[in-house]
């Protein structure tokens, strides 16, 4: 099950508009299909997907956790459910 979050362009203005948070992400082509999710510092792991993310990543949603041990727990369950 994807993240119940609108998807909102993958951009300088969505890196800018992500909080300095540890979190859990995904990201989508134009179709709104999940290509990756990750965790990590939410800024950060914007930025290297916007240079580096995969191959027709156009999309990007998130969500904010409270501890590293809660973010990795949100990945883990929303990667099983995007398969």
């Amino acid at each position: 099950m994807p993240l119940r979050k609108q998807w909102r362009a993958l951009d300088r203005s969505a890196v800018g508009a992500a909080p300095d948070r540890l979190g859990v992400y995904e990201l989508g082509d134009d179709d709104g299909v999940v290509l990756e999710v990750d965790w990590g510092v939410l800024p950060d792991e914007l930025k290297d997907a916007l240079s580096y993310g995969p191959r027709g990543a156009t999309q990007v949603r998130w969500k904010t956790a409270q501890t590293r041990e809660q973010a990795e727990e949100l990945a883990a369950e929303h990667r099983e459910r995007a398969d």
